[in-house]
């Protein structure tokens, strides 16, 4: 089964339809599949349902689908670093399903195991749990929250095979892991595709049966917050 493709666009092409629901990794810009995203920019496909943690940065990640007006619902945990996000929820035009972050995790890994259902304690007695069937356990009340199965998975990795194992570089596998698991076809973008068999099977973090095509290619790798300190001798 072919599984490298020569560009997103490419990956992207056959996938992609209007009204459909999209995991992506990533946390804030660590980790995002910009290169996916230009691509679905440059489709024009509309009505998109988007699970991820948060949309990136003005003019960045899934910012640009959001400045486009592609997305019309977010699912994630964080409106915050993006104003438009913000304008989009408070104006109305833009859906938002808030998503304490563990629970937005383990709705992709359910997704991606199979299971349609699982019960937290994760906002209890909030706005979370307004409309969520409660039920107790040991004396606790918990919520139950569903899987998150999606049309399509974006995520972006440090290094693949062809047989598409990933291996994610430091804190950059946030939630790649998850997201890529719940995609009823996944694309991943890599910065590096090597040999059959080069990747040591003990420090693959996915394993290629969850991923359907690989795209190859440069990024920015832009940092959302630079801090940095005044020199010593300033």
């Amino acid at each position: 089964m072919k599984k490298v493709y020569g560009s997103a666009a490419e990956a992207l092409d056959g996938v992609t339809q209007d009204g459909m629901l999209i995991a992506a990794g990533g946390f804030g810009l660590c980790g995002i599949p910009e290169l996916l995203i230009d691509a679905l920019v440059a489709s024009g496909v509309k009505d998109l349902t988007v699970a991820s943690n948060n949309a990136g940065v003005d003019g960045f990640g899934l910012g640009k689908l959001l400045e486009t007006k592609q997305i019309k619902k977010m699912m994630s945990s964080y409106v915050g670093e993006n104003a438009e996000f913000m304008r989009q929820y408070l104006s109305g035009e833009l859906e938002l399903e808030f998503n304490p972050q563990g629970t937005l995790a383990e709705r992709m890994r359910a997704g991606g195991c199979g299971i349609p259902g699982f019960y937290t304690k994760t906002g209890v007695g909030t706005v979370i749990a307004e409309g969520k069937e409660h039920k107790e356990f040991g004396g606790e009340t918990y919520i139950l929250e569903e899987g998150i199965f999606a049309d399509l998975s974006i995520v972006k990795a440090w290094k693949a095979d062809d047989t598409g194992n990933l291996v994610f570089r430091k804190t950059a596998r946030n939630f790649n892991p998850p997201a890529a698991m719940c995609g009823r076809i996944c694309i991943a973008e890599v910065e590096e595709i090597v040999p059959r068999g080069a990747l040591d099977p003990d420090k693959i973090h996915l394993p290629g049966i969850y991923v359907h095509r690989i795209v190859q290619g440069d990024h920015e790798k832009r940092i959302e917050q630079r801090t940095v300190r005044k020199r010593e001798d300033a």
